[in-house]
């Protein structure tokens, strides 16, 4: 049993998500996204990533327009990562709201060679505004044989 959000030290790691509706995402970008996402499991996308984030508790007492200006208006999360796609399919996973130690789950695929522009995208997005409210980040590298 995890309490208060603490992430496990010991033994292993069960972690949970949902797929849920785009938070901080207008209709426009949520177009543009669907038009140049990639889907998963695409054969040549072997290898991936996991990356769990935990967002401090001052990201989550701003409101949802607040948290969307930082996130979008001025970090350019959703803009930044445009350049990136199809090369890097993405797909997000909700787990706050099952008090799971991590706010969210975010899974990665690309094929080998675009893992130097998918470790372009996370240095990008690490460098925003929106990423000083990050507590924790643990970032998982697979790769399918």
């Amino acid at each position: 049993m995890i309490e208060d959000g603490a992430i496990p030290t010991d033994g292993a790691w069960m972690l949970r998500g949902v797929v849920s509706n785009h938070r901080y995402t207008t209709q426009a970008e949520a177009q543009s996204l669907g038009v140049r996402q990639a889907g998963l499991g695409r054969p040549e996308a072997t290898r991936s990533a996991l990356i769990p984030i935990r967002k401090s508790a001052a990201w989550w007492s701003l409101a949802q327009d607040e948290r969307r200006a930082i996130f979008e208006e001025r970090s350019g999360h959703i803009g930044k990562s445009l350049e990136y796609l199809p090369e890097i399919a993405r797909r997000l996973y909700h787990s706050r709201d099952l008090g799971e130690p991590f706010d969210f789950l975010t899974w990665f695929e690309f094929a080998p060679e675009h893992e130097r522009r998918f470790d372009e995208l996370v240095a990008t997005l690490r460098r925003t505004e929106e990423w000083r409210f990050v507590e924790c980040e643990v970032d998982v590298r697979l790769e399918r044989m």
